[in-house]
Formats: structure tokens, sequence, C-alpha cells
């Protein structure tokens, strides 16, 4: 970034104040307004001062930590949360982010680390790009509480959609234990995420697109581990690394999710820009999915960035249309009708918008793209780099 950032470090009463002032970037990169012992002084100082970020630095697991970044929060919403921790105890990490952090620095770490990683929070709050200036690209993030109500189809066929449509579009199998994405679509994984965690050297653009699967329609997808026991290797802060790059590069990055608010589910609905809910047409599907919305709204996310999907959404389960806004709270943006040759199609890795593009489920997730894509040209105009741009 070509601007100084200004940052105030608090320090949580128990944290070493020489392990952190190692670790922080020279003053050259970074301005550094204050290192104050102690959250209330923090507080005081936090208030009296202009600052474009807060660090706040602990020694583990601290409710007083998280208490002063629910404040920080707060009050200046648009301003970045990085928290510096010596030890990464369960549990903390997620409370972390459910508190409204943008990312987590465990130490030992370099100082180069640390401003990427401050550098990196700020871009994502003012909607740059760390290195290029160029605006980042939305990332959709694709949910349901639970298992079975079809992100996976949601993930693939709205991806396809925006591929066909001349946009360069990147999925991300999320879901480190099961992952389906490259099964549904026909590709093998040959390269996967996990492999790219263990690949030596830093990650950069160029490498990270080493890592992408391609389908014939251009989508790229960066492929799940192939067995369960490898997902721990893939951590919160390398995930948020890969979507700042697959949002520099790309048009859009949808993220297939696992069931569940995991710390990896959480980190990623953090990072973006968008949410897909989805659910289906029966009553506990719809209870889940009014409890993920409900979640979303603890989380402060803007509920004008949330579209809600209902798959088989013309089952006969005596449940009509007016009932499910009852439900939820609100009104499905897309139904998505049941279709005999989804999993047929699926089987044969053949998503269904390519194999009966004019099927009424096809284009349900059509219009999912349209909505999409008119979201960014009304809030970036179609001089956004890449938006309208049709492939080569």
């Amino acid at each position: 970034m070509s601007e100084t950032i200004r940052a105030l470090i608090a320090l949580d009463s128990d944290v070493d104040r020489d392990a952190v002032h190692a670790a922080l970037p020279p003053e050259s990169s970074i301005h550094i307004v204050g290192l104050v012992d102690g959250l209330e002084e923090s507080w005081t100082a936090l208030q009296a001062t202009s600052t474009d970020i807060l660090v706040v630095a602990c020694e583990g697991y601290s409710d007083r930590t998280l208490f002063f970044i629910e404040g920080a929060v707060k009050q200046r919403p648009e301003r970045p949360v990085v928290v510096i921790c010596q030890t990464s105890p369960n549990g903390f990490v997620r409370r972390v982010f459910e508190a409204g952090a943008d990312d987590l620095i465990t130490l030992p770490e370099s100082p180069e680390r640390v401003l990427f990683s401050l550098e990196k929070a700020v871009a994502r709050k003012q909607g740059a790009t760390v290195a290029t200036g160029v605006a980042l690209a939305p990332m959709i993030c694709v949910l349901g509480p639970k298992g079975g109500t079809g992100k996976t189809l949601t993930s693939c066929n709205l991806g396809v959609s925006l591929a066909q449509g001349g946009q360069k579009v990147v999925v991300v199998d999320l879901d480190l234990q099961f992952g389906d994405v490259g099964l549904s679509l026909g590709l093998t994984p040959e390269k996967t995420i996990h492999d790219l965690v263990k690949a030596a050297g830093s990650l950069d653009a160029e490498k990270l697109g080493d890592y992408l699967a391609v389908h014939p329609t251009g989508l790229r997808v960066l492929m799940g581990p192939t067995r369960p026991d490898q997902a721990a290797a893939v951590t919160v802060e390398f995930l948020r690394e890969v979507y700042a790059m697959l949002r520099a590069t790309h048009d859009f990055v949808i993220v297939d999710t696992a069931p569940g608010f995991t710390p990896e589910v959480i980190a990623s609905i953090d990072s973006s820009s968008h949410i897909c809910m989805v659910g289906m047409l029966d009553s506990l599907s719809l209870k889940n999915t009014k409890l993920g919305l409900e979640t979303l709204e603890l989380m402060g996310y803007d509920p004008e960035r949330i579209r809600l999907l209902l798959n088989r959404a013309d089952s006969r389960v005596g449940i009509s249309q007016d009932e499910v806004a009852a439900i939820v709270g609100r009104v499905p943006d897309v139904l998505v009708p049941s279709d005999r040759d989804i999993p047929r199609m699926l089987n044969e890795g053949m998503p269904i918008v390519s194999a009966k593009s004019r099927s009424e489920a096809a284009e349900a997730f059509q219009s999912l793209a349209k909505l999409y894509l008119a979201t960014e040209i009304s809030a970036n105009g179609s001089k956004r780099t890449g938006l309208l741009r049709r492939k080569k």
C-alpha cells in the first residue's frame, strides 16, 4: 500500500511487550500512534487518536480482549481489528472472529508477515487489494447450517453460470473433510488445497494459479483435501491469504462451505462480500436456515448482502411460500424446482446449467448469477476491471 498505516497497539495485561514489539514492522512501513499497556488505557487512547487499524495483543485466551474487540468494532465498524496472540488455545480463534476481528496472528512471526496482515486487513475494509490497487472481486460464501441442502450444487451451478457469461470465476471447496466440488464438476483432484499448504516457498498469484483445476467452461476450482485427516493442515490464516489473492485475480470467488459455523467458515464469512444461504422446503431445513440467518445477524453481517436460495422449492410437503417467509423471516430470492435430471447430472459430473440449460432448474441458477452480476454493476459500474469482460 502506498500510504502509511496509522496503527494503535493495545496490550493486554499479560502480554510480553518485547515479543510484540519485535514482531511489529518498521516505522517506515507503519506509523504506530501508540503502544499502550492495559486495555482500559488503550480504550481511552483509542477515543483520542486517529487510527487506520487497531492491533490488540494478548497472551492467550482473554475475555478482556474479546470485550475490547467488540467495543472497538461497534464504535467504528469500518476500522479493521487485528489480534496478535502469543498462543492459540482451542476455542479462542473462533471467539476472536465472532467478536469482529479481521485477522489473527500467532507469535512468533516476522515483521514482514505482520505488515502483510495489517495491509491486507486495511485493504479488505477499503475495498482495495493489498498490492495492486484494483478493486477486490466479490466473494460469495455459500452457506447451509446442515448438510444435504444443496450447497455444492448451488456453488457449482452458480460458478458455471458466471463463467459461461464471460466472468473469470474460481470456486473454493471449503468442505475440508468431505468436499465434492471436483466430483460434481467431473474434475480429477490432481492438486488440492492441502497440497498448496504443504508446498515449499511463499504464496503468490502464479503459484496459487498452478493449484487450480480448470473446468471446460473456464471455471477454476481450488479442490478440497482428498482425505479427512488432511483438513487440519488448512489454517484460518492461510485461508485469508488465499482469499485475498483470489479476489485480486478473479472476477468472482465462490466458497462452497462445510455444514455449520466452524472457524474456517466464520473466517470465510468475515472475508466475503456476499452470502448465499441455501435451504430446502421442509420444516427441519427451514428451521436451520432461520438459525443460520439469525447467526449472521448476530455477527453483524449486512442483510442486504445475503441472498436466500431454496432448493426443491416445488416439493409438496404441506408448506406454502407464505409459510416459508413466515418461518425464516424473509422471502426467498431464488426458488429452484425439483428436477430428476439434477442427481443424474451430478453423478455424471455435469452441472444442470450446462447439461439442461433451458430447464427450469437451470434457469433458476442462472437467475442467481444475474442477481450477483446486477449487484456488482450497480455497486461499481461496468468500468470495474473484468466485470463485464468476455473470455478470450
